[in-house]
């Protein structure tokens, strides 16, 4: 089965603080909805501008999406 990377971007000069914290929403959104996933993350892409993600399969992505609106996705691969 497909994995999708749903990303949220944030940007400024806090971009990697904010992305870092986003990350511990993401983790306990995974915990309260009991998901099947453990692949979060967070990352600098430049000086202004990062990005947190949370990976999940494609048979549950819909739902996710809706309920926390990433600003984009894309495939996953390891």
């Amino acid at each position: 089965m497909r994995q999708l990377k749903l990303i949220w971007d944030f940007r400024g000069p806090d971009a990697l603080k904010t992305a870092e914290h986003h990350e511990i929403h993401l983790k306990d959104y995974i915990k309260t909805e009991q998901l099947q996933t453990d692949i979060t993350g967070f990352q600098s892409i430049s000086n202004i501008h990062a990005i947190a993600y949370m990976v999940v399969p494609e048979n549950i992505m819909k739902p996710i999406r809706d309920t926390l609106k990433p600003h984009r996705g894309q495939l996953y691969q390891e």
